[in-house]
């Protein structure tokens, strides 16, 4: 029930002090110089307080954009794998936003900040940038009881061009590696362990020893991007390749390629990389498009996009579908063979 009191201070203004008490609720108060709006306060609080919806918004004015994004900082994101993207991508939003009362963010002011960022970033990017903002919104809600809705969710993300497939043709895979043993037998490896399983740079520069398992010709991915165990077939010439890096195997270290001057961190490829790619006069060519060669092989070798999908880690078969008309040659296979046994 809502109380409404008369105060006079020293310099003789009036002001009307509301204080609301229902039961099983904290006391909520406000003060006012109109009679009237005190009066109108009261009423609009307690109805909301009626229907479950004051404290929620509540919430919402009492904290900022910039309050909200630093805790989640402090508290969530240190155990994310894409901590610092996102630190960088949640400081622009801090810098466009940051001062903004969360009751103040609206669908709209999302779109308006969406297409800011636009103007000099691609699709892709500025979706991982409402991504990274909506999963605080997401926290804020869930967790700490900041917000009663998220206003992402009524945010549309921009569509995406069709994610990019280049792989190695027969002849640039030479060349490639040929500039790559020309350079070092260490990069060399980790190019044919790339393009022989798959698995992401920084999987690789990541390994130790305990991973492998050279008896069963099999690598343990501990320390994936999806957060998942992941086991990858080692074999032929990946396979005898580290088996002698086994034989000289730095003792200082368990990392499988660890840094010249510092055993105890991976060791850094990216320069070394681009000079072989020059070197090797391929154009258009990113250690990641490793990768895709490596599904691209796959493909092109009959192997289901479901089998791909595990080689690589995916978790669903979204992300391998760029490979399916590679494997158009298999399944037409598979499809006559099928028709064969059942017209025969």
């Amino acid at each position: 029930m809502a109380t409404i009191e008369q105060r006079k201070s020293n310099d003789g203004k009036i002001s009307y002090r509301v204080r609301i008490r229902m039961r099983g609720r904290p006391a909520q108060t406000a003060t006012f110089e109109r009679k009237t709006d005190a009066k109108n306060w009261a009423q609009d609080t307690e109805s909301k307080i009626r229907e479950g919806k004051y404290f929620h918004t509540a919430e919402a004015k009492r904290h900022t954009v910039m309050e909200m994004t630093r805790r989640y900082t402090r508290d969530v994101l240190p155990a994310k794998k894409s901590a610092r993207d996102q630190a960088r991508q949640l400081k622009w939003w801090e810098g466009e936003i940051g001062d903004y009362t969360l009751a103040d963010v609206t669908p709209a002011l999302i779109v308006e900040c969406r297409d800011k960022l636009q103007t000099n970033r691609g699709p892709a990017t500025v979706n991982r940038y409402l991504a990274a903002i909506s999963h605080v919104f997401t926290v804020a809600r869930k967790e700490w009881q900041w917000v009663k809705e998220n206003p992402l969710l009524n945010v549309s993300s921009l569509k995406e061009p069709r994610g990019r497939v280049r792989f190695l043709s027969d002849d640039e895979r030479k060349q490639l590696l040929d500039a790559c043993k020309a350079h070092s037998e260490q990069l060399y490896t980790i190019v044919v362990l790339a393009l022989s399983t798959g698995a992401r740079q920084g999987e690789l520069l990541n390994l130790r020893w305990k991973d492998v398992d050279l008896n069963r010709g099999l690598i343990v991915l501990e320390d994936t991007k999806n957060n998942d165990r992941r086991g990858i077939p080692l074999q032929g010439h990946a396979l005898e390749l580290i088996k002698q890096m086994g034989k000289v195997r730095r003792l200082d270290t368990d990392l499988l390629f660890p840094s010249r001057k510092t055993p105890s961190k991976p060791l850094s490829v990216q320069h070394v990389w681009e000079q072989a790619v020059r070197k090797s006069e391929i154009e258009n060519f990113r250690f990641h498009d490793l990768r895709h060669s490596a599904a691209s092989y796959l493909a092109m070798n009959g192997a289901s996009l479901a089998e791909i999908a595990d080689v690589l880690g995916h978790k669903t078969l979204q992300m391998v579908k760029r490979y399916a008309h590679l494997s158009e040659a298999h399944t037409a296979g598979v499809v006559a063979r099928m028709n064969e046994q059942i017209f025969p």
